[in-house]
């Protein structure tokens, strides 16, 4: 996808069900182990509306950010992280413009974006679809739906990754020497 000025937009797919316990994250591990057996960088964004914190009291960063610090970032030779203190929601189109690098972004919890959307329903926890036909891409149940839009098994994330990459042209990067793609 082209996206303005040339640069190239990474997919973004939300993956929505109704409620907790409704199946998103087994699914969205399936989704993600998948995506990374086909060689593909996946980028991740969970909403929580109820706050996080991902700091360990008495660790220096969190020290850093009790002192009054606006953003903290903690960084290894594995990993980068950075946390930023806002005061209100961020709109997802900004929180995603944050993640670089990557193939595909899934993000699980905005069930209202604006992103195209897969599914998760199960019989034995839903009564009816969240989401409007149009709004969605796939339909992921142990159930099938006639609704013109794919339907895969909860298990099948195989299928999902092919739809994705028919959707939306990611292919496969070339493993380098240590591993990664």
């Amino acid at each position: 996808m082209i996206g303005t000025k040339g640069k190239t937009r990474i997919p973004v797919i939300s993956i929505v069900g109704s409620g907790s316990n409704s199946g998103k994250t087994t699914l969205l591990e399936k989704i993600i182990r998948e995506a990374k057996q086909r060689g593909w960088r996946v980028g991740t964004l969970k909403h929580d509306v109820h706050g996080f914190d991902l700091d360990q009291p008495g660790k220096d960063s969190w020290r850093h950010a009790q002192a009054g610090a606006d953003v903290v970032a903690i960084s290894s030779p594995q990993k980068i992280a950075v946390m930023e203190n806002v005061t209100e929601d961020q709109p997802l189109d900004e929180v995603i413009a944050r993640i670089q690098g990557v193939d595909v972004i899934f993000t699980e919890g905005y069930k209202s974006g604006n992103k195209p959307k897969i599914e998760v329903f199960r019989s034995g926890v839903h009564q009816k679809l969240f989401c409007r036909p149009e709004e969605l891409i796939a339909i992921v149940s142990d159930l099938n739906f006639d609704l013109g839009i794919p339907t895969f098994g909860l298990d099948d994330a195989s299928g999902i990754c092919d739809l994705i990459e028919s959707l939306f042209g990611i292919r496969a990067r070339e493993k380098s020497s240590d591993g990664e793609g």
